[in-house]
């Protein structure tokens, strides 16, 4: 499923907000429980969020990560390149943000931006622009090689419900700094995006596109996907019997009060 073909179809919604909390729950300890597995046994996770303006990315991560400790996870926004990194190769910003040993990174966008605002915006030539679907493939390929586990989301939102955001977002004070002249600038460049982001998905697969009108079927849908994503890991979650370490370590503890 691309994102045109998502866009196409009716949006998916829930029942309410709280038959989509009592299921996001369990999901949000299974991912600590998955967090505590990769700390111990040293695994690294990155997961790369993209989609429209006002899909959603940052509330969906804020629900994907509040249950984590924050010892061992990083969200990491990404906006337009300092000027310092505009003379490097466009990967090299986020080669310094992978996960150390026993980490998870979130990325709020993405190197992905070379092959959707930099295309659609012309700061890239036509030729670098084709040349990075394969570089893009070759890092990832060199990131699950390395042992990193990546998961791909892509969140839609329709131009009618994003126009509603928007619009949402004027009125509220909190809110209103969410909105610059980047959001108008993209909105008139809406088709261009959609076949941009149709090409990403072809060029670079393995995505979940998640559609995100309805905002509690967006988050539970993250969840489940990465929670999928991670479950190699399920093997590693401590079992409930006590093992024989801890007993021996019970026994020194008291031994020594």
């Amino acid at each position: 499923m691309n994102v045109s073909k998502t866009l196409k179809k009716k949006a998916p919604r829930l029942k309410d907000e709280k038959f989509a909390k009592a299921r996001m729950e369990p999901l949000k300890m299974l991912m600590l429980r998955f967090q505590q597995a990769a700390f111990v046994t040293g695994q690294r996770v990155v997961i790369i969020f993209e989609g429209f303006d006002a899909a959603g990315k940052g509330t969906c991560i804020r629900h994907l990560t509040e249950s984590l400790d924050p010892r061992s996870h990083t969200v990491v926004p990404i906006g337009k390149p300092s000027e310092r990194e505009l003379g490097q190769h466009y990967l090299q910003r986020f080669w310094k943000k992978l996960p150390d040993k026993g980490h998870i990174v979130v990325f709020d966008r993405s190197w992905y931006g070379r092959v959707l605002v930099e295309k659609v915006e012309g700061y890239a030539t036509p030729k670098r622009i084709k040349e990075a679907y394969s570089e893009i493939n070759q890092f990832e390929k060199m990131l699950r090689n390395d042992g990193i586990i990546l998961v791909k989301i892509v969140l839609v939102v329709s131009k009618k419900e994003q126009m509603a955001r928007f619009k949402a977002r004027l009125e509220d004070p909190f809110k209103s700094w969410k909105i610059t002249d980047e959001d108008v600038r993209n909105r008139k460049r809406w088709d261009d995006y959609v076949r941009a982001s149709d090409q990403m998905i072809e060029k670079c697969p393995g995505w979940y596109v998640i559609a995100s009108d309805d905002k509690p079927y967006a988050r539970l849908k993250v969840l489940q996907a990465v929670t999928q994503e991670l479950m190699e890991l399920k093997k590693f979650i401590p079992h409930k019997k006590r093992t024989k370490r801890l007993d021996d370590l019970a026994k020194q503890l008291l031994a020594s009060s």
